[in-house]
C-alpha cells in the first residue's frame, strides 16, 4: 500500500542494547528531565523555571556535547532531541551524575518536535552536530537538511537567532551551504567552530585527518 504522506525519515532506527546505568537513568530519571512527545506546545520558561536563553541540539547522540555545554553556560538552557535509546539513557545518566539543572531531553523525530511542541520565536540556538549525511546520491532525499526543515529552524528561533550545523563530510557540508544560500530568511553567520565541545568521536577523525566544517547561519 501507498502512503503519499508518510513522512520520509532522516534517520534509520538502531537501538542497540541498553546498559545497566543507562536503562536505570531512564527508569528513575526521566520524569526530572525528560519532556514527553505528547504533541503539546511547551511553556519553556515553566519547563525550566526561568527565562534564560534556550538552545536546541537535534539529534544529540549521547550527549556527551550538549552536557558540556550545559556545564560550561549554567545561565543557559538547553533542550536536546535524540531517537537512539541507548543515547538518550546516557545523556540522563549523566545529567545526573554531573547534577545540572539547565538541560531537558526528548525521545522522538525532531521534525515532530519542532512543529508540535516547540513554540515559534523561542529559541537563541539551533544545533544540528553531524547528522548521517546520507552519502549515496539516491538517498539524498532524506538528509535532515532540506528547504521545509530550514523554514521550520527559521520560525522556531528568535530574531537574530543562530543555526549552527558541523560534519565531518565535505559533499555534505556543501549540500548545507547550498540549502542555506539559498534560503532568504537567513544570513551566513561565520564558519568557526566557536565553542562547540570536541567530541572523542570529532577527536578520533582529526588526529586520522579527517576534516570538519562547521556553518553558521543567522536568522533575518
Amino acid at each position: 500500500m501507498n502512503h503519499p504522506d508518510k513522512q520520509i525519515k532522516s534517520y534509520v532506527l538502531r537501538q542497540g542494547r541498553l546498559t545497566r546505568a543507562q536503562q536505570n537513568a531512564l527508569d528513575n530519571h526521566w520524569n526530572d528531565y525528560g519532556i514527553d512527545a505528547d504533541g503539546v506546545m511547551l511553556d519553556l520558561g515553566s519547563l525550566f523555571g526561568n527565562t534564560a536563553p534556550v538552545t536546541l541540539e537535534i539529534g544529540f547522540g549521547n550527549g556527551d556535547s550538549l552536557i558540556e555545554q550545559a556545564k560550561l553556560h549554567p545561565e543557559n538552557n538547553y533542550i536536546g532531541i535524540e531517537v537512539h535509546t541507548p543515547g538518550v539513557g546516557h545523556c540522563l545518566h549523566r545529567i545526573q551524575q554531573e547534577g545540572l539543572n539547565n538541560i531537558k531531553v526528548m525521545r522522538h523525530d525532531a521534525t515532530l518536535v519542532l512543529n508540535q511542541q516547540i513554540p515559534d520565536d523561542s529559541l537563541q540556538c539551533v544545533q544540528l552536530f553531524f547528522p548521517d549525511p546520507w552519502h549515496k546520491r539516491r538517498h539524498h532525499k532524506r538528509r535532515i537538511l532540506q528547504q521545509d526543515f530550514a523554514d521550520s529552524i527559521h520560525r522556531k528561533l528568535l530574531n537574530g537567532g543562530l543555526f549552527h550545523m558541523a560534519t565531518d563530510w565535505e559533499h555534505y557540508a556543501d549540500h548545507m551551504r547550498s540549502e542555506m544560500d539559498t534560503n532568504d530568511k537567513f544570513s551566513f553567520y561565520s564558519d568557526n567552530r566557536g565553542e562547540r565541545p570536541l567530541t572523542k568521536f570529532e577527536a578520533r577523525g582529526i588526529r586520522l585527518g579527517h576534516g570538519v566544517w562547521d556553518l553558521i547561519y543567522k536568522k533575518i
